[in-house]
């Protein structure tokens, strides 16, 4: 039995290999790309930078000058690590009481939730602009609430999925040793959903850092640009781009996610899967 689900995991190993080469390929391209010179980008953009081609880190220094990507990448940092604290904080606190108290109120919170993972963004954005405008909500902190807003569907949801398969009994063990429901929730149930939490952290975060559309509709972008936003500053007029400076912002934008992404990955299936124990 064993030996024949070997001979057939095979074919499926290197299928997916060949997958996952193909969604790697254009990050390396990008890469090979942010160290030649502009002109060869576009007539070679498949060889390898040699001779004339190579210019070092020209292009990331004129793409970090002409981007202000310093001040761009503080205010991404700011922004994503805002927005994740809040949703974990207000998602698994409202997560916590939908799987405990059941009432009317609260399936009528978690079928808004199932809802806001429905409807598509471009239905909103006009009137979310709108009312982010009327309401001074164009600087980070206010962006911050709105991803607030946008990322408790999906969030609510893993997390109440994971939050119905924790026993009662330890939280009522807790409750008769003296906790109260807040150092409850705190000192046992967080701990006990890590991997949920590790996993919204991680798909939340890839989602806020790499986001164009809702900054840019909602910041001041006088004041204010996030990473992906000043990416789009390198565009000239009459659709020249800086190719060069282009591909060494890019990755400078994408590297610290990757990195995020490649520490913490192997809690996300731990995580997904502890969600779907129950409900």
């Amino acid at each position: 039995m064993g030996a024949r689900k070997a001979k057939h995991g095979w074919p499926l190993t290197i299928f997916f290999t060949i997958v996952s080469l193909l969604y790697v390929y254009p990050i390396v391209l990008v890469f090979i790309n942010s160290f030649k010179k502009k002109a060869y980008i576009s007539k070679y953009p498949f060889k390898i930078p040699t001779g004339n081609m190579f210019v070092g880190l020209e292009n990331y220094i004129r793409g970090i000058e002409q981007t202000g990507l310093v001040e761009a990448f503080g205010w991404s940092i700011f922004i994503t690590v805002f927005s994740v604290a809040a949703i974990i904080l207000c998602c698994s606190m409202c997560a916590w009481y939908i799987s405990r108290v059941h009432t009317k109120v609260t399936k009528a919170i978690y079928i808004l939730c199932l809802f806001a993972m429905i409807v598509p963004f471009q239905m909103e954005m006009y009137t979310l602009s709108k009312i982010a405008n009327m309401l001074h909500m164009g600087n980070p902190w206010g962006i911050v609430i709105i991803y607030l807003g946008f990322g408790a569907g999906l969030s609510v949801f893993m997390f109440t999925g994971f939050m119905k398969s924790i026993p009662l009994e330890i939280e009522e063990a807790a409750m008769i040793d003296g906790c109260t429901p807040l150092q409850t929730f705190f000192r046992v149930v967080m701990p006990i959903a890590k991997p949920t939490c590790i996993t919204v952290v991680i798909l939340q975060a890839m989602w806020i850092w790499n986001d164009y559309l809702l900054p840019s509709l909602v910041l001041d972008q006088r004041k204010y640009k996030t990473i992906p936003m000043a990416v789009q500053y390198l565009k000239g007029g009459y659709g020249s781009v800086d190719m060069g400076a282009m591909m060494g912002t890019l990755v400078l934008a994408i590297v610290p996610i990757i990195i995020f992404y490649l520490f913490c990955q192997r809690y996300i299936i731990e995580g997904v899967v502890a969600g779907a124990v129950k409900g």
